[in-house]
């Protein structure tokens, strides 16, 4: 067996060095670590919990949010507002309501998503 992977490209298959897919591997996974550096443990709270509650329940308001999680409404806010930012982990549809926490969304979509739990949902 070889150390390479073969890229298709149009009609052609191109032999990638395995070394070279190894570091690319090795640069993404740099790059997702410093992408989500700025999370505290409150973040992955609220980020965690709408994913759970997006497929139980449907979009999430703020209040519902701190409510549950027993925040205060403003880092509740300020939390959100950090996590849409970097446009990785939540997005509030209306601007209000958070509709889609990766990888769930309420809005229709030609993918799924599946849960040990039983629960189903679109996904991005």
């Amino acid at each position: 067996m070889s150390d390479r992977i073969l890229l298709g490209l149009g009609r052609h298959m191109l032999p990638i060095p395995g070394w070279l897919v190894r570091r690319a591997v090795e640069a993404g996974a740099r790059k997702a670590r410093a992408g989500s550096g700025f999370m505290t443990a409150d973040h992955h709270r609220v980020r965690d919990f709408a994913v759970v509650q997006l497929a139980q329940c449907g979009p999430l308001t703020t209040d519902a949010i701190a409510r549950d999680l027993d925040l205060s409404l403003e880092r509740t806010q300020v939390i959100l507002d950090e996590l849409e930012r970097h446009l990785t982990y939540l997005f509030r549809g209306d601007g209000e309501a958070v509709t889609w926490a990766y990888p769930v969304t309420v809005a229709p979509t030609p993918h799924h998503a599946a849960f040990t739990t039983g629960e189903e949902a679109y996904s991005p």
